[in-house]
């Protein structure tokens, strides 16, 4: 009679094991997903603000957006932050509604192209052929690197930072795992008016490339809070996006 009990209690003890280990494993955990690790180092821009880097691929890239206010010949990126300075026809920058908590400066196109250059030396905005083997490298076909609109299934969680940090999460699928150590962050965009974007912080980011579709816009991508995937198409170069930096080959 007890082995009988003893029996009994011990298969009920056995489910209640397995039940809540099911339960445990079926909560998300803000531990990051990563599926190799990523290599990092750092470089610092003409006025010692320093960046982490990653190396994607073959490709190294900066993990953060640039902030620098000096093109590489010392001379000084025009400040637009007034309406009236932005729509001026001349490279800018500003700081997202003089928010100091914003992730880094916002360019105009005009300033990705100045010949006197944003990025550090022996690095350079990269060109919308190098955005594609990034894509690739962390899982887009060639045919959906060179679409337009949304492309892919999650790649675009795996370039943003993880988990809340920068992020709104809306759910578990939508998730940002940051594989690629790309550390994208939420740093939104100003429009062509001067009028800053909405919704701000936590919702969108924008990153130029230096390749122009014709003489008044450029290829650009954008990730959204609500979307995995990654958006590719091209604006006017009055709009204010993030850059990021990739090393010189």
């Amino acid at each position: 009679m007890k082995k009988t009990s003893l029996a009994i209690v011990q298969k009920i003890l056995l489910s209640s094991f397995s039940f809540f280990a099911l339960l445990a494993s079926s909560c998300k955990k803000e531990t990051p997903i990563e599926i190799s690790s990523p290599q990092f180092d750092s470089i610092a821009d003409i006025q010692n603000n320093y960046y982490k880097t990653v190396k994607i691929g073959n490709q190294w890239w900066m993990a953060e957006d640039l902030k620098v206010k000096l093109f590489n010949d010392s001379s000084i990126v025009f400040d637009g932050q007034n309406d009236t300075n932005w729509v001026k026809n001349r490279a800018s920058y500003c700081l997202y509604q003089s928010n100091n908590f914003a992730p880094g400066l916002l360019y105009n196109g005009f300033a990705v192209l100045d010949s006197r250059k944003l990025a550090p030396k022996g690095w350079h905005i990269p060109t919308d052929a190098e955005w594609k083997e990034l894509e690739k490298h962390i899982g887009l076909s060639q045919e959906s690197a060179d679409a337009f609109g949304w492309r892919g299934k999650n790649e675009g969680n795996k370039l943003k930072t993880y988990g809340r940090k920068s992020w709104l999460i809306i759910n578990d699928e939508i998730w940002p795992s940051n594989e690629s150590g790309f550390s994208a962050d939420a740093g939104s965009n100003r429009l062509f008016n001067g009028v800053w974007g909405d919704p701000g912080f936590g919702y969108t980011g924008f990153w130029w490339s230096a390749t122009e579709f014709d003489s008044q816009k450029l290829f650009y991508r954008h990730l959204d809070y609500k979307n995995t995937a990654i958006f590719r198409h091209y604006e006017n170069k009055f709009y204010g996006f993030s850059v990021r930096c990739i090393k010189d080959n």
